[in-house]
């Protein structure tokens, strides 16, 4: 592949939600063009308008108005979708076009949409995000790129104006996969602490209390930073991921690892735990809540 690539860029992007909103603002912040889809899933934008970005009607103009265009959407159907439907993005794409998918894909699938890519003469890098929208906000997110060397050398500058930190997996593909990994972990982990807290406040134990023991013991670190304020104060802004969410990654897992043909036993308990939420727009820390009233027979 040619490995020719441009040192300024002219940004598009796709999908402006929870998290794209902050990748988009802190994108213009440090100088860069954007262009972006005007969609009914964006967040507000008018700040965004306000520092010269400029709303596209389809994918297909925003591709034709950059040189990198940053996929933020869902998963892979959304990914497939924007890039490959009429008036998608492959239809506006210039030779030599760098597409960052920013969502967390199915790692075949990205390899599949990275074959097209190439054949219609751009390339694809993966850079799923971890964290949540305050950090994207914050310009803080991390990210887990998949990309040839040389890519990944020239969009690192772009990516560091939204991002804090940015680990380099691998080839492509490597980005997703890590993700779904780092996901499965981080799921499991909240799985493990929402049931262990619905069983300390049925057992009659103060919050403060199992809190202290936890963090100062073997249950501290980030994932259970993150739960302490809805445990505290039923504060859930800070991990504002949904249960949907969370069962989609697992579904993404689940699928994995059957192409791997590795094995996923604990795997299966996390995920049956997330299908079996009734209302899957609660936040992951909700199942707390949730946890605390239902009664094994």
């Amino acid at each position: 592949m040619n490995q020719s690539v441009r040192t300024e860029h002219r940004i598009g992007m796709v999908g402006v939600g929870l998290m794209g909103h902050g990748i988009a603002k802190n994108i213009l912040n440090a100088g860069y063009s954007l262009a972006f889809l005007d969609h009914p899933g964006n967040q507000p934008v008018d700040d965004l308008l306000a520092s010269g970005a400029v709303p596209c009607s389809s994918a297909r103009e925003v591709a034709e108005k950059a040189d990198v265009v940053l996929l933020c959407v869902t998963g892979s159907p959304q990914v497939e979708a924007v890039l490959f439907e009429p008036d998608g993005v492959l239809e506006g794409l210039a030779q030599g076009t760098i597409v960052v998918d920013c969502s967390t894909s199915l790692p075949s699938s990205t390899a599949k949409v990275a074959a097209r890519v190439e054949e219609a003469g751009g390339h694809l890098v993966d850079a799923a995000m971890t964290r949540t929208p305050k950090e994207a906000e914050e310009g803080r997110l991390n990210l887990i790129v998949g990309a040839h060397e040389t890519l990944f050398e020239a969009l690192r500058p772009l990516l560091a104006s939204f991002a804090e930190v940015i680990t380099h997996a691998g080839a492509v593909g490597s980005g997703h996969t890590l993700k779904l990994l780092h996901n499965y972990v981080s799921l499991g982990f909240s799985a493990v602490l929402a049931e262990a807290t619905a069983a300390s406040r049925r057992a009659g134990i103060d919050d403060h209390a199992f809190l202290e023991v936890l963090t100062k013991g073997g249950g501290g670190g980030v994932v259970l930073e993150r739960l302490r304020p809805f445990i505290e104060s039923g504060d859930a802004s800070g991990f504002r991921f949904s249960v949907a969410n969370a069962h989609k990654d697992l579904g993404y897992y689940h699928t994995m690892t059957d192409e791997l043909n590795t094995t996923r036993g604990v795997a299966g308990a996390v995920a049956a735990l997330y299908a079996g939420v009734e209302d899957q727009t609660m936040a992951v820390p909700e199942l707390i809540h949730l946890l605390e009233t239902r009664t094994e027979s």
